[in-house]
């Protein structure tokens, strides 16, 4: 039999989201789970909040999750995870998230994860948020997504059992990345604050403010649904947030980068990223998310926009060597400032005025680039 298409809908007997009034964190009898908790293939307990038991029965009479549920976030910049409802114990979910019930007899909710995770999944998704100034995704459209679907369970069982042993083998793979990334962090933190200092430097650091050392300024607003494949570079707030990289190249990754078809004229010089300029993001939906940033690499001077929510750090001074600049703002004192300025409830957001104020270790020139030659 041939595979056919089906849409969330025909395949699911119910889908709902959470609650769309937060309840207060008070209590210990039920879990409370929002966007934060559901990772890229797994679902996160660590970070989970409790509710008491009268809150939780309010929200569990609309939306009922139950084990083997899959659920997925809807709401903020990590839209699109998705995860297997993998407990036993009845949790309130917050509107950020929604659960999908498949049809058991007929579909298996594993196999949609892996086509939720798929390349061409999250593409689906992104698609479906297309036009939205908030990066959202409804339940109408959750509903009309669309997945090719093997004809018996039998089949769709097989395939989920054969990409999750490739997924153990990710996994085992990216803990020993993440061990390395580690003792890497941790050679970061000395290096960058001083503690340790390479053979043939000496010498107090001097410590300066951001305003010292570079002008900030804002970026051009273009809402998601203006970008496509002509036009102009633009960097948009959101492709920071969530990305792990600290530096964008032009030139390598030209054809990857979001374009704006818009007249230069229209956008002022100091959103227009030159090589070595940094910029950071101006809101996140939390305090961690507020040091977000990356580092242009342009020496070909290609025209790249900055865009909606991004602060344009560019020089002052050659005190920076521009290597340095991809590392410098990762270090627990730096990152700890942002979290000190930035404002907010819902958002995290940090203003040009305070970023300014960050102050910041700064070796001589020479020792700078020392530090990561491998």
């Amino acid at each position: 039999m041939d595979w056919d298409v089906i849409s969330a809908f025909d395949a699911c007997s119910k889908i709902q989201d959470g609650t769309h009034f937060s309840p207060r964190i008070r209590g210990n009898d039920y879990f409370y789970v929002t966007s934060k908790n559901i990772r890229f293939g797994y679902l996160d307990m660590s970070t989970a909040s409790r509710i008491d038991a009268a809150q939780h029965q309010a929200i569990y009479r609309r939306c009922d999750v139950k084990r083997g549920d899959l659920l997925l976030t809807k709401d903020g910049a990590n839209t699109g995870n998705a995860a297997l409802n993998t407990l036993d114990d009845e949790f309130s979910l917050l509107s950020s998230v929604a659960f999908l019930r498949f049809h058991q007899g007929k579909y298996d909710a594993t196999y949609f994860l892996q086509q939720i995770l798929s390349s061409q999944g999250q593409r689906q998704i992104q698609e479906a948020m297309a036009g939205n100034a908030i990066t959202r995704l409804t339940l109408e459209k959750i509903n009309k997504l669309r997945f090719p679907t093997p004809p018996t369970k039998t089949e769709q069982e097989a395939i989920a059992e054969a990409l999750s042993y490739a997924d153990a083998l990710i996994e085992s793979v990216s803990r020993l990345l993440v061990k390395k990334s580690q003792i890497k962090q941790g050679a970061m933190q000395q290096l960058l604050t001083g503690k340790t200092r390479l053979t043939g430097f000496s010498g107090k650091w001097a410590v300066k403010p951001l305003g010292d050392l570079f002008n900030f300024s804002g970026g051009f607003s273009a809402s998601r649904d203006k970008l496509s494949t002509e036009g102009y570079c633009y960097l948009h707030y959101g492709d920071i947030h969530t990305s792990n990289k600290t530096v964008v190249d032009v030139r390598t990754e030209y054809q990857d980068i979001p374009k704006l078809d818009i007249s230069l004229k229209k956008v002022s010089s100091v959103s227009l990223l030159d090589d070595g300029d940094v910029v950071f993001v101006d809101a996140s939906e939390d305090d961690e998310g507020t040091s977000k940033h990356v580092v242009i690499r342009n020496p070909d001077q290609i025209p790249f926009v900055s865009g909606l929510h991004t602060i344009v750090a560019k020089s002052k001074t050659d005190e920076l060597e521009h290597q340095y600049r991809r590392y410098c703002f990762q270090t627990h004192a730096v990152k700890a400032q942002f979290r000190f300025f930035a404002v907010g409830t819902k958002v995290s957001g940090i203003s040009k005025t305070n970023i300014a104020k960050i102050t910041l270790p700064v070796p001589s020139v020479p020792e700078q680039p020392t530090m990561w030659v491998r």
